[in-house]
């Protein structure tokens, strides 16, 4: 190898690291609701300025969400693996938590002024 192709290499990789730090900070906001969706649907959106417990019941699937201090959790999953319950607390935007076998997905979102959306805390299962 020559010098100059280790130093390309060694050029590449810097800025390689450097592209997914300055991408890692960009993504890090906090949110200020956590979307439920199971099947691809939405179950609900919550506000995580509100201290809460959402169950979700779906046929023989239970999972129990909580939301406390702005961050959110899955407290209780029926699933097999219970690999849900380890993914521990997210508040920043674009974080999820999912449930696989139970198809359900737990996003933060943000709600900006300019591109606001009825939110509210009834599932949508339950307000059709």
């Amino acid at each position: 190898m020559k010098k100059k192709d280790a130093v390309l290499g060694f050029s590449m990789i810097l800025l390689a690291v450097f592209m997914l730090i300055a991408v890692g900070y960009a993504e890090h906001s906090d949110g200020n609701f956590a979307m439920i969706t199971v099947n691809g649907s939405v179950y609900g959106t919550y506000s995580l300025d509100e201290d809460q417990e959402i169950e979700v019941k779906q046929g023989n699937n239970h999972n129990k969400i909580c939301i406390m201090n702005g961050e959110v959790y899955m407290k209780e999953a029926d699933c097999p693996d219970g690999y849900c319950m380890n993914q521990g607390k997210i508040k920043n935007s674009r974080q999820t938590i999912v449930c696989l076998p139970h198809k359900l997905v737990v996003e933060i979102i943000e709600n900006k002024e300019n591109n606001q959306t009825e939110v509210d805390n009834i599932p949508d299962a339950v307000a059709n």
